[in-house]
């Protein structure tokens, strides 16, 4: 694909393919696993705006930085009321952070509910004024949101003028409806609209797990670059084939991934994560249904390294 950086406001990118954010996986230490290996932006796990203004301890974690990230550095957060909103951008915990992210596509029941994430595209003028106050906290702010809740009910094009006239500097595209959540085929000519109707950045999101599935999103969309979610997730590395980065030894990389996560986090947490990162690793190798029950038996750091030994990547 053709690589080229984007803008977002005074930032630029080193390239155009993004890892979307992950609820439970996008920590610190994955996010500079996937730069290292390539990737021009990287955002946080979405973080509750209202968990920041209440000094939740747990929305805190999520917004750990690893120490030599050389990107931007951006954060993705959530909610549906403007001011709360606007508190959590201008809050200290978000200070480090050079790009803010506003969550409008999550699909999960308990937050739609709540009118959070993908509720908002039924809300276009509240949505906006989510956009606009966030603006105001002097950040670049983007933008992630879906085709529409169903399909008989399409909003991407005029959902991204809104965005745009609301003051968002870039836009993400996940090309499903809500209730396909991350399953069926992706809406190619939805993002073409919104691309055609705006004059920020567009990225296309949804089925990018090879070089040649991001080449047909850019080339069906006209999108300026392509978010990558599940597949880095089971396979980082797709950063390497994307952006013709050389892949370093995969053993290697992933012993890192190891030893920073068992840094930065508690033992319980750091062993359970791993434990569930290799499994997804090692998915389609020959004998993998054995490896993942050992994985899953494996009770600290040394027994994972053990497992990881004998994996032949």
């Amino acid at each position: 694909m053709q690589l080229k950086s984007i803008d977002i406001g005074a930032f630029k990118t080193r390239n155009n393919v993004f890892l979307a954010p992950l609820a439970g996986y996008t920590n610190c230490v994955f996010r500079q696993m996937c730069y290292d290996l390539g990737a021009g932006l990287t955002f946080t796990e979405m973080v509750s705006a209202k968990g920041l203004c209440y000094n939740s301890a747990n929305t805190r974690e999520l917004l750990q930085l690893t120490p030599e990230y050389g990107g931007i550095k951006a954060v993705q957060i959530f909610g549906g009321e403007p001011s709360y909103m606007r508190r959590a951008a201008e809050s200290e915990e978000l200070a480090p952070f050079d790009v803010i992210d506003i969550n409008m596509g999550c699909p999960v029941p308990k937050i739609f509910k709540n009118g959070e994430g993908s509720a908002l595209m039924a809300d276009i003028p509240r949505a906006q004024a989510v956009v606009r106050e966030v603006v105001r906290a002097g950040k670049p702010i983007t933008v992630k949101f879906r085709i529409g809740l169903t399909p008989e009910h399409l909003v991407t094009r005029d959902f991204a003028r809104a965005m745009e006239d609301a003051g968002a500097s870039l836009i993400t595209i996940h090309g499903r409806t809500r209730d396909k959540i991350y399953s069926g085929p992706v809406n190619f000519d939805e993002i073409a609209s919104a691309k055609a109707a705006v004059n920020i950045p567009v990225i296309a999101n949804g089925g990018v797990f090879s070089l040649k599935d991001a080449e047909e999103l850019m080339a069906q969309t006209g999108a300026d670059g392509v978010a990558v979610a599940r597949a880095a997730m089971y396979n980082p590395f797709v950063f390497c084939e994307l952006t013709g980065t050389p892949e370093p030894d995969k053993k290697a990389v992933i012993g890192r991934q190891i030893e920073r996560t068992f840094s930065c986090f508690d033992e319980r947490f750091a062993t359970v994560y791993m434990r569930k990162m290799l499994s997804f690793y090692i998915k389609g190798m020959p004998d993998c249904s054995r490896m993942k029950a050992e994985l899953f038996r494996c009770s600290s750091r040394g027994e994972i390294e053990e497992v990881l030994s004998r994996i032949n990547f």
